[in-house]
C-alpha cells in the first residue's frame, strides 16, 4: 500500500529539521512511501532543506516539491492532494514531531476497516525555557485553549468532528474532494463537515500519536488566537454546520462584558461583577490545576491573567469576522472566487486511474 506523507510549509525553517529526521526515521517501508512537500513561497530557506532532503537517499518511493503561489492553507493542501499518488494521504503540520512508528499505526488503524484514522495531538515547547513551559500550559489547558479531544493524548478508540494529523483512504478524498479554498483557519472543520456528511467516521485511535510546537511567544499566541476566531466569524457565512458551540464562547464572554458593561454604566453593575467572579473562580481553578499536573514554573503565576488575554482575543476576532462578513463575500464575488473542491475531486481521480501498479 503506497503512503503519500504530505506537509505544507511557509517560512518553516526552524522547525523542519526535527520532522525531517522523524521522517526518514519511519518503519513503514520507504519504498512504499511517497513524501509531498507544498512549499508557499517561502522567503528563507525552507525550500532549500526541502530540496537538500528530497537529493539525500532515504529509499522513498518519491519526494515531490511543489511550488504554490498562494499563501493560502487550503490552497496548499489542495496542491498536496492533486500531487499525491498514494492509497492513503497523511497529513502533518511543519510545526509537528511525529514518532518512528507513526505511518505503519496508521496503517494499521486503516486495515481494520476505517477510513479515517488519527490520533491525539498535543502540545509540545521547543528551545524550553520557563516562560515557553508557561505558554505550552495555557495552550495544554482545557480551559485556554480547546476542548478538542484530538488536542490530548487518546485513551481509547473514539470517533471525532474533527483531527488534526489524519490519514485517509484515497477513496475518500476522490468521493469529497478538497479543501474550500475561501477558507483560512477553518479549512480543516468545514473538510471534516463534508467528509462526515458524506457517510464516513472520523477515527482517533489510542496508538497513534503525534505532537504539535506551541507559540513562543505571547504576541504571537494572541495573534494566532485573534485569527482563529476572525475564521470562525467568517465562517458562519460559508459552512456554519461545521463549527460547534465550543467554538463561540470566547465570542460570548466577550459579548457579555460588552453588555454588561453597559448596563453597570447605566446603574447596575452587580451583573457585570457576577459574570467576572464567575470567570474569575474558572480562571483561578484552572491556573491551579496546570500547577498540579504540569512542571511548575515561577511564571505560572501569571497563568490568570494570560488566560482571559487569549480568551478576549479569539472573542474579538470573532466579532471582528462577523462584522466583515458582508465585505468578505462580495470581495468573493468580485474575484470570483472559487472553493475548488471539484477541481481537486477530478485530479485525485486522473491520478488513481495514471498511477503505476503498486507491488
Amino acid at each position: 500500500m503506497l503512503v503519500s506523507l504530505c506537509m505544507i510549509a511557509y517560512n518553516e525553517s526552524k522547525a523542519l529539521d526535527g520532522l525531517f529526521r522523524d521522517i526518514h526515521l519511519q518503519d513503514y517501508p520507504h519504498d512504499k512511501m511517497e513524501i509531498v512537500f507544498v512549499d508557499s513561497m517561502s522567503t528563507d530557506d525552507t525550500r532549500a532543506k526541502m530540496e537538500r532532503f528530497k537529493n539525500t537517499d532515504y529509499g522513498f518511493e518519491n519526494v515531490a516539491i511543489v511550488t504554490c503561489a498562494k499563501r493560502n492553507q487550503a490552497f496548499s493542501w489542495n496542491a498536496a492532494l492533486m500531487t499525491a499518488r498514494g492509497d492513503v494521504i497523511i497529513r502533518i503540520d511543519a510545526h509537528a514531531r511525529i514518532p518512528r512508528n507513526f505511518v505503519s499505526r496508521n496503517i494499521y488503524n486503516l486495515s481494520q476497516g476505517e477510513n479515517v484514522v488519527g490520533g491525539g495531538r498535543p502540545n509540545i515547547s521547543s528551545n524550553v525555557s520557563s516562560w515557553k513551559l508557561t505558554l505550552l500550559a495555557a495552550e495544554d489547558s482545557l480551559f485556554g485553549s480547546s476542548v478538542a479531544s484530538y488536542r490530548r493524548p487518546s485513551t481509547q478508540k473514539e470517533y471525532m468532528d474533527s483531527l488534526f494529523h489524519a490519514a485517509y483512504r484515497r477513496q475518500v478524498i476522490q468521493k469529497v474532494g478538497g479543501f474550500n479554498e475561501n477558507l483560512g483557519r477553518t479549512e480543516d472543520n468545514e473538510f471534516h463537515y463534508r467528509i462526515r456528511q458524506a457517510g464516513y467516521k472520523l477515527c482517533c485511535c489510542p496508538d497513534i500519536i503525534s505532537y504539535q510546537h506551541s507559540r513562543n511567544n505571547l504576541r504571537g499566541m494572541i495573534r494566532q488566537k485573534f485569527s482563529n476566531g476572525k475564521w470562525i466569524g467568517l465562517t458562519v457565512s460559508e459552512c456554519p454546520g461545521c463549527l460547534s458551540y465550543f467554538h463561540f464562547a470566547p465570542f460570548a464572554f466577550v459579548m457579555m462584558i460588552i453588555l454588561l458593561g453597559i448596563v453597570a454604566l447605566l446603574g447596575f453593575p452587580v451583573l457585570l461583577y457576577t459574570l467576572l467572579l464567575i470567570y474569575g473562580m474558572f480562571d483561578i481553578v484552572n491556573a491551579v490545576g496546570c500547577c498540579t499536573t504540569k512542571n511548575i514554573q515561577p511564571q505560572f503565576a501569571l497563568l490568570p491573567f494570560i488566560f482571559p488575554i487569549l480568551h478576549i482575543s479569539y472573542g474579538i476576532g470573532t466579532i471582528v469576522g462577523l462584522l466583515q462578513i458582508p465585505a468578505w463575500r462580495r470581495k468573493l464575488r468580485k474575484s470570483r472566487a472559487k472553493a475548488h473542491i471539484e477541481k481537486v475531486k477530478r485530479k485525485i481521480e486522473a491520478n488513481t486511474i495514471n498511477a503505476k501498479p503498486q507491488k
